[in-house]
């Protein structure tokens, strides 16, 4: 099983001890053998054959006795090898029994899930496990020491993660308070549509009251002229008709009177015919002084004294809109002011 920095960190002493067992190259815990450089630092031996298969490339097809060289990836002293390569340095068996202890005392613990980690993509056997500082991205071990972040800056994962947590933790804070202020907006405009709705529904029946108050005002307008306008039209005919029955009496006594005078003209005695000649005559006369009766005047039969000229009214109701009630008021004072100058008395009678 794999340790690596992800354990658990407490502060206690085999934490500490822990940060001590780190591979420079892995920044993993040592895997045995764990083998010691002349320098005194310890290398995992597949590391240290990492970093010296790297640096020579063509070691397994040499046949001279020396072995070739490396440097430590720690302190940069250069280490020669003889022809065993890697495998004729001393393993360092105090750090492998303190790697045992460790372990032992780790069983303890509770154990923490292990992240899977992902793999280089350079290097397929190499675990991502370092950070490059320079380049922001994450790496692995091999990349740093030979490949393109051997000249970068690097950290452990652990570091990069918490700082970087740190930040999301408070990109995190920062989009919570966000969505808080948008639902209290939110929660604001849907009390807004609300009171809109309210304030518009009153309005509605407000503005409906009004015109119907207006249409009340209209159509009692319109029924005192109708009925004044049936007012004329019954005086009217009543006096035409009065002048009908009195020319129908005058006509009557005419046609009487001229009856007379037709029997009289045939009258063939003299003397008969003087006496009731003259009466007769008289009273042909004195009829016709009296046919002079009342007569209508020229447009009598007209009903042109009721003219309504509403353009004015019109043009108002057609600027009306929503104002203040000053406004409305004064239109209103207008109008019945206009209205009473438009109001024409019936004629008179001759």
């Amino acid at each position: 099983m794999d340790y690596n920095a992800d354990i658990i960190r407490d502060n206690n002493p085999m934490d500490n001890l822990e940060k001590q067992l780190i591979c420079p190259i892995c920044l993993e815990m040592f895997n045995k053998p764990v083998v010691i450089l002349p320098c005194q630092h310890n290398l995992c031996r597949k590391c240290a054959n990492d970093v010296f298969q790297a640096g020579n490339p063509y070691w397994p097809t040499r046949t001279s006795v020396s072995g070739g060289k490396f440097r430590c990836p720690t302190c940069r002293h250069e280490v020669i090898l003889d022809r065993h390569g890697v495998y004729g340095l001393q393993r360092n068996l105090l750090v492998e029994n303190i790697i045992d202890i460790y372990k032992q005392d780790h069983t303890s613990r509770p154990e923490k899930k292990k992240e899977n980690q992902p793999m280089c993509e350079k290097h397929e056997d190499e675990r991502i496990n370092i950070y490059c500082i320079s380049c922001q991205v994450p790496t692995c071990s091999m990349c740093k020491v030979f490949g393109a972040h051997k000249d970068c800056e690097v950290s452990p994962l652990e570091n990069i993660y918490q700082t970087q947590k740190t930040e999301l933790s408070g990109c995190i804070s920062m989009l919570v308070a966000g969505n808080d202020r948008i639902h209290t907006i939110i929660s604001q405009l849907e009390e807004s549509c609300k009171a809109i709705k309210e304030s518009s529904q009153k309005k509605r029946e407000s503005v409906a009251e009004l015109f119907a108050e207006l249409n009340r005002v209209i159509e009692e307008k319109r029924a005192d002229l109708v009925e004044r306008i049936s007012q004329a039209e019954e005086e009217k005919i009543h006096f035409a008709s009065s002048l009908i029955v009195k020319y129908q009496e005058q006509l009557q006594s005419s046609s009487d009177l001229l009856q007379s005078a037709l029997q009289m003209v045939e009258q063939t005695g003299h003397a008969t015919f003087l006496l009731k000649s003259k009466q007769l005559m008289k009273r042909i006369v004195e009829s016709s002084k009296g046919s002079q009766f009342e007569k209508t005047e020229p447009g009598f039969e007209t009903m042109d004294q009721f003219t309504l000229d509403i353009e004015h009214v019109i043009e108002c109701l057609r600027s009306l809109d929503f104002s203040n009630s000053c406004e409305y008021e004064e239109e209103e004072e207008d109008i019945e002011e206009y209205e009473e100058t438009e109001e024409v008395k019936p004629e008179g009678q001759q």
